[in-house]
């Protein structure tokens, strides 16, 4: 199904071309002074140099072409050459009666769907997720979501930190703690135990103090860097205690994305390519990309054009060791091996942005890609707090991720439980769904690049551009659709009729951008394109029920249509609440 506006520019470029002007002229867009009209075209304007002639008298030839058109009930030719346009009634109904009638509500899958990979999450395995963490996961799952729905394949890969210093920070602090474990035993030959020798709350524990202690003792580092060394080296017992690390931190990591609504489809960490850095490396060095320097193997990234000094992205340290880079790199080499992706897209904090810049001119240079694969930084901002400095505890520690969502949750069950009659087990329920909301929509409906300051008063109000109001609006159409149940009918085979005030044509207006948004947010990795029209759409719903009797219309005919456009309405937005990844309860 065509857009709304590509409808509309067709019936404009007929009348261009009919009154013997260039068709192209017909673009029609929305009208950027809706007091005056619905939408506009400019193309009298941009036509005048083309055809010498005064902008005006185009206008007029056009709109005399444009009369008792069946697409527009109203065309006026205004100096000096615009063309004010309103869509008519039943030309709009047809559109959304089409609209209805399709899967996703008309929008046409991708011409040439591609294989893309999200990198997101970016958790540090034996680290609890802090509110640093939210961004990537909720932005990743929404950018994953939206490219599924317009027809891409998607996977989405967490990508921890699972192999580096802090797994030997961690592995050091444990030995302290419990130096007789089996593990550490290098003459042990048997079968190590099953059960982790320790709770995900002592592994939690034990990373901070490990860590503190590394920058002031470097005898202790040394042994941590040691113990990594072990590790990475396969030495059996620190293999066997990692693996558990592993398992206890990734069935926490799970628990606690999983409360957000995020899921991935591959749980991969740096672990996973480490056998395959020397075999990269090899590549390099043969390949001639790779060279020393200071003692550092690194490849040259800089480029002619460059007005700023771009450093060599270094491989492997003057000592041998790995880098991010060197796993980036190996895991950039893995993912085409075994998925052959067209596109890889990063979501995370946009002041990596030259270092992603350094790891992908390298993976170009040294053709672990395609020509035509396409590596796509999508950097975001902070999560700031009411002092415009990254979002803190009171007592000025990085807050947890997951007392971030139970203090959320809490302020929604207190506001839930104000003035409505629901039992305790239902109100907390409805109160984790709509505190989801309202993180999720919070941060989704500021663009990914910019900071935004975390407002749990504003983010949880049921009022404004917020989560719980659109999840208010869904549960309003709800409550209208089960009365009207309950009245012996059913919303089924329901035939509209057209607009029979201004606000219900707002509404239907509305709906009929849905496949321009979703395929702009889908081009532009942008859910706060999202939020925006779900913001309008809402609105505009909303000021519809407040001037519209719905279920005490008397025209029976005239009340099943008014019914199907508030079910057209509630599947619209619950099918952009499931891109944004949250989802309404039945009641607020």
């Amino acid at each position: 199904m065509k857009k709304i506006l590509e409808l509309l520019s067709e019936e404009m470029g007929k009348a261009f071309e009919a009154a013997g002007y260039d068709s192209a002229l017909g673009r029609v867009t929305a009208s950027n002074r809706p007091d005056l009209c619905e939408y506009q075209c400019n193309g009298a304007m941009a036509g005048a140099k083309q055809y010498r002639k005064a902008p005006i008298a185009i206008a007029n030839d056009v709109a005399e072409h444009l009369q008792g058109s069946g697409v527009f009930s109203e065309v006026q030719a205004v100096a000096p050459g615009f063309l004010n346009l309103k869509i008519s009634e039943e030309y709009l109904l047809k559109v959304v009666n089409d609209m209805a009638a399709e899967p996703k509500f008309g929008l046409e899958p991708v011409e040439n769907p591609k294989k893309i990979i999200i990198d997101y999450g970016g958790a540090n395995v034996a680290k609890p997720l802090h509110v640093g963490h939210i961004r990537a996961a909720v932005i990743g799952e929404s950018v994953k979501r939206i490219c599924r729905y317009v027809g891409h394949e998607v996977i989405g890969d967490v990508h921890l930190g699972d192999w580096g210093l802090q797994m030997g920070l961690v592995i050091t602090g444990l030995q302290d703690r419990r130096p007789d474990l089996v593990y550490f035993d290098d003459s042990f030959q048997g079968e190590y135990p099953k059960e982790a020798p320790f709770t995900i709350s002592e592994l939690e524990e034990i990373y901070p103090a490990a860590s503190a202690r590394s920058k002031e003792d470097a005898e202790y580092k040394a042994r941590a860097m040691e113990a990594t060394f072990k590790l990475q080296s396969g030495v059996r017992g620190y293999r066997a205690l990692w693996q558990h690390i592993l398992n206890v931190s990734v069935a926490d990591l799970k628990k606690n994305y999983g409360s957000l609504n995020v899921e991935f489809d591959l749980w991969k960490g740096e672990s996973d390519v480490h056998d395959l850095i020397p075999e990269m490396v090899a590549y390099m060095k043969e390949g001639g990309y790779a060279y020393i320097s200071e003692g550092a193997l690194v490849v040259d990234v800089k480029e002619e054009t460059d007005t700023k000094e771009i450093p060599p992205c270094m491989i492997l340290k003057s000592d041998g060791a790995a880098l991010y880079n060197t796993t980036d790199l190996a895991t950039i080499m893995e993912r085409m091996k075994l998925y052959a992706p067209d596109e890889i897209i990063y979501v995370v904090d946009k002041r990596q942005e030259l270092y992603f810049e350094q790891v992908f001119r390298c993976a170009r240079k040294t053709k672990l890609v395609k020509p035509e694969t396409e590596l796509k930084f999508l950097g975001f901002g902070t999560m700031n707090g009411a002092d415009g400095k990254p979002f803190k505890t009171r007592d000025g520690g990085v807050m947890r991720l997951e007392s971030l969502i139970r203090e959320t949750r809490d302020e929604m069950y207190k506001k839930i439980r104000e003035g409505r009659e629901m039992s305790e087990e239902d109100a907390m329920r409805v109160a984790e769904q709509v505190a989801v909301s309202a993180l999720k929509y919070g941060d989704l409906s500021n663009q990914a690049s910019k900071d935004y300051v975390f407002d749990i008063d504003r983010f949880t109000s049921f009022e404004g551009d917020t989560g719980p109001y659109i999840l208010y609006t869904i549960v309003r159409i709800k409550s209208i659709l089960t009365k009207y149940c309950e009245q012996g009918e059913k919303p089924e085979n329901l035939a509209l009729q057209a607009a029979a005030n201004e606000s219900e044509k707002a509404l239907e207006r509305k709906l009929v951008e849905f496949n321009t948004m979703v395929q702009s947010a889908a081009q532009e990795l942008a859910p706060h394109k999202v939020c925006a029209y779900i913001y309008d759409l809402a609105n505009a719903f909303n000021h519809f029920y407040h001037e519209t009797k719905i279920l005490s219309e008397e025209d029976a005919a005239r009340r099943r249509s008014l019914i199907g456009l508030l079910v057209l309405t509630k599947d619209v937005l619950n099918a952009c609440i499931d891109l944004l990844g949250f989802e309404a309860p039945d009641r607020m």
